[in-house]
C-alpha cells in the first residue's frame, strides 16, 4: 500500500485567532485547516475558483470530526498536514493534522462533497480528479 503524501502549511497565530487567555479558540483550528485545504487543492492543480468558474461545481464539508489534543497559543508558528485519505466520485477525504514542532495539536477528518450550483451531488470532475491522483503520486512526506 502506498503511503499517503502530505501537504504542508504554515500557520502564525494571531492576537485575533486566541481567547482572553491567549489560547487559541477552538473554532479557529477549522479556519487553519481550511486555510491549508485551499492551499493544497491550489498546488495540485485544483483550485477552488477554477473549478467553480470552469464547471460551476464547489466543494462543501459534509462533516467534520476534530479530537483537540493540546492548546496552541498567542504567536507560535504552526504547521496544518493535509493527506488525501479518499477520492469517490463525488467526495474527498482528508487527515487533517495541526502541529507546532512536529506535536500534534488537533486532528481533523474532513468528508467533503463535490456539489453543483443547485446543492447537489455532482462527480468531480475528471481534470480535478486527475489532478488529486497526479498530486499524491508525485509528492512525497
Amino acid at each position: 500500500m502506498r503511503k499517503a503524501s502530505t501537504h504542508r502549511h504554515p500557520i502564525r497565530v494571531y492576537y485575533e485567532d486566541t481567547d482572553a487567555g491567549g489560547v487559541v479558540y477552538y473554532a479557529n483550528y477549522l479556519r487553519f485547516a481550511e486555510r491549508a485545504r485551499t492551499e493544497f487543492m491550489r498546488e495540485a492543480g485544483a483550485e477552488h475558483a477554477g473549478m467553480l468558474r470552469d464547471t460551476g461545481l464547489s466543494f462543501f464539508v459534509r462533516r467534520c470530526e476534530v479530537d483537540y489534543l493540546k492548546p496552541a497559543r498567542l504567536d507560535d508558528l504552526l504547521q496544518v498536514e493535509t493527506q488525501i485519505t479518499n477520492v469517490g466520485g463525488a467526495s474527498l477525504e482528508a487527515l487533517q493534522t495541526v502541529k507546532r514542532d512536529g506535536e500534534d495539536l488537533a486532528r481533523l477528518r474532513v468528508k467533503l462533497a463535490c456539489l453543483n450550483q443547485a446543492g447537489r451531488p455532482a462527480r468531480l470532475p475528471e481534470r480535478i480528479h486527475q489532478a488529486l491522483q497526479n498530486f499524491s503520486q508525485s509528492h512525497s512526506s
